[in-house]
């Protein structure tokens, strides 16, 4: 699913690949690393699933830390190993029930250390340094989740101060502007065809809503067409999208 559209849609998404594939270079002999045969993989990543699964007593960051290095280190895919590999931190988290939902992503912490991640992951492989890697891991671990909840707590208080604006500036439409700007908290671009689904309004009550929210600099419309317009909810995007400029 994560693979079905755009890069590595062509690679067989979801299969284990059956060539050999490298990283970096222009062939597996001037490489900067070159992942196991693809007749290895199966047995790779069937010793893999046993130590997610384990019942050892591993600490369930240690174990996501260890599992990430070891998965990128498989490559078991043509394409998509990094997506799936960051991916699997927070659904392993999940399943140990260390987070409640796969809140925890350590993709920009990963791109904005990209020249050391890629260093201790080569140290780990050439040395078996596990230490240096889970003491960067967990670091970023903590990095990612203070972000977290400090973007949590800014995008709480965004919410609640244009839901005041509303209250106050939109007069009579102020109850159907609320529910489409509800809409935009769980979903910050809409069409107006998934603000009416997602708020109950009619299309003519959607809107006016949204046209109130564009008014009142909350919302602003992204296409600049009359049809099929999408519309975005300003301030929310920007919080989110902090740190990713340069990367």
């Amino acid at each position: 699913m994560l693979l079905s559209r755009g890069r590595g849609s062509g690679k067989a998404p979801g299969e284990f690949r059956r060539s050999q594939n490298w990283i970096g270079g222009t062939r597996p002999g001037n490489a900067d690393f070159v992942p196991p045969p693809h007749t290895a993989v199966p047995d790779c990543m069937a010793a893999l699933e046993r130590f997610c699964h384990a019942d050892d007593g591993l600490p369930s960051l240690v174990r996501a830390g260890l599992a990430h290095v070891q998965f990128e280190t498989i490559h078991p895919f043509l394409d998509g190993n990094g997506r799936v590999g960051r991916l699997l931190v927070a659904l392993l988290l999940c399943n140990a029930g260390a987070l409640r939902q796969p809140l925890l992503y350590l993709s920009l912490y990963l791109k904005q250390h990209r020249s050391r991640y890629y260093e201790l992951l080569n140290h780990v492989r050439l040395t078996g340094d596990w230490e240096e890697w889970l003491a960067f891991f967990l670091e970023g671990v903590q990095v990612t989740a203070e972000g977290a909840v400090a973007t949590s707590r800014r995008l709480a208080e965004t919410f609640a101060a244009d839901r005041a604006a509303i209250e106050r500036g939109a007069g009579r439409r102020a109850g159907s502007a609320l529910r489409v700007l509800g809409a935009l908290k769980t979903r910050p671009v809409l069409s107006l065809a998934e603000a009416c689904n997602r708020s109950g309004l009619s299309f003519p009550a959607a809107a006016s809503a949204m046209q109130t929210l564009t008014g009142q600099g909350i919302v602003r419309e992204l296409t600049g067409r009359p049809r099929n317009r999408l519309f975005c909810y300003d301030r929310y995007l920007s919080i989110l999208a902090e740190g990713t400029e340069a990367i």
